[in-house]
């Protein structure tokens, strides 16, 4: 496997913090770490917007059960563009998806999408650890026609797991080149990130960055995390 260099490895990582006990102090300090670490952006909860930095930011929708209104997550998915999110992250209804209902699943990213049209980039967390292969590529194949620019395996808050690489492989397999894979949920390690691109995956969802980015060139900058 190639090990990819500090920086390329950083322009991939979403540097996330969503912890429901997380406060506005610890947003802001999440931003100017990712800053530091030259991170593609920061992932932070739709009531902690707007945040002010420099690199893109991105929020969740629906999250983290998924369990919630289409409508619902349209209105959440236009609020957070009205506050400067570039990126939503929603999370797909996984009830749907397990009955093999995907038509719906397909409409409910339809919905979030005419919500937050583009430029607003669309991932789906389709909570892959929760699916069979099968489930996982019907998911994958409606978000492509609902027009989502990612796949996204996992919330991280799910008990059945998070991100694993065959789940990329094969998100990667069904979406091709069209569409983004992006790995989030248990990703610590420096080995573990490159495994899941190595596996496909486009963009990777970390909350241990600086951990990870310090594994890859054993020095990372500045001062220790928060």
């Amino acid at each position: 496997m190639t090990t990819a260099s500090r920086g390329e490895l950083a322009a991939l990582i979403d540097h996330t913090l969503l912890k429901p006990e997380a406060t506005r102090a610890d947003v802001d300090a999440l931003a100017r770490e990712a800053e530091e670490l030259g991170t593609y952006s920061v992932c932070v909860s739709p009531s902690m917007l707007p945040v002010e930095t420099s690199v893109k930011v991105a929020t969740v929708c629906g999250f983290p059960s998924g369990q919630h209104a289409a409508e619902i997550k349209a209105a959440e998915a236009a609020r957070s563009a009205s506050q400067g999110a570039d990126e939503i992250d929603m999370v797909i209804n996984v009830g749907l998806a397990r009955s093999g209902e995907f038509d719906a699943v397909e409409e409910e990213i339809r919905a979030v999408r005419a919500a937050a049209p583009a430029p607003i980039v669309l991932k789906v967390i389709i909570e892959s650890a929760a699916l069979s292969d099968e489930q996982i590529v019907a998911v994958c194949e409606g978000a492509e026609r609902a027009g989502a620019d990612f796949v996204k395996t996992s919330t991280g808050f799910h008990p059945a797991g998070g991100a694993s690489e065959h789940a990329v492989a094969l998100m990667r397999a069904t979406v091709g080149d069209r569409l983004g894979v992006k790995a989030s949920g248990g990703i610590r390690t420096r080995e573990a990130a490159e495994a899941m691109v190595a596996a496909g995956a486009s963009r990777l969802g970390l909350s241990s960055s600086r951990a990870i980015l310090k594994d890859a060139d054993g020095a990372a900058p500045g001062a220790s995390g928060y």
